[in-house]
């Protein structure tokens, strides 16, 4: 074996920090753009927003308020003092 060969199996990665004072460096990677719909897809949401359906992906005002737990008046309210004592 030469020593400009690797020697097989696990490495060491060392972390070196950087100098005091410099700065880290960012860098942003652009995105992809998200692919678009098929337009058979486009023209069937686009109906059924136009008949009021639920459309996949979107917030749905019914929905959440027909998955709400049902609440009665007065359920989480303070319970009446029968004796007038402070609790």
């Amino acid at each position: 074996m030469t020593a400009t060969s690797a020697a097989p199996g696990r490495h060491r990665q060392l972390f070196v920090p950087a100098p005091l004072g410099a700065e880290p460096v960012i860098r942003a990677v652009p995105r992809p753009a998200p692919p678009q719909d098929p337009p058979i897809y486009r023209d069937l949401m686009r109906a059924w927003a136009d008949r009021g359906r639920t459309l996949p992906g979107r917030h749905d005002p019914e929905w959440v308020r027909l998955s709400a737990p049902p609440v009665r008046q007065g359920q989480f309210s303070a319970s009446v003092d029968p004796l007038g004592d402070v609790r």
